[in-house]
């Protein structure tokens, strides 16, 4: 990672009834099955096991979270891909 402020992660998460997000971020947090996972730009290639939690980036400057149940996420150093299902509250407003 070369540290440089403008580098950002290409986040992607579906549901299975929509594109939920896809746009650039600095980091993401994800509930893996052993606890948080945080990902920053450069981070080293991996494939994880999602839990139930909050999964969390900052949007237009804010932060934006959802509470998604199982899944698994394609981690690279510039992208993560997100496959999951959103908690039936957040479901039901969506």
């Amino acid at each position: 990672m070369s540290g440089g402020a403008s580098e950002k992660l290409s986040l992607k998460v579906v549901t299975p009834r929509r594109l939920l997000v896809e746009a650039a971020v600095p980091a993401v947090s994800l509930p893996g099955l052993d606890g948080e996972l945080g990902i920053l730009p450069g981070h080293r290639p991996l494939v994880a096991a999602l839990g139930s939690g909050e999964l969390a980036c900052e949007l237009e400057g804010r932060r934006q979270a959802w509470r998604v149940s199982g899944g698994h996420a394609e981690i690279r150093p510039a992208s993560v891909l997100v496959f999951t299902e959103l908690a039936e509250d957040e479901a039901e407003r969506a």
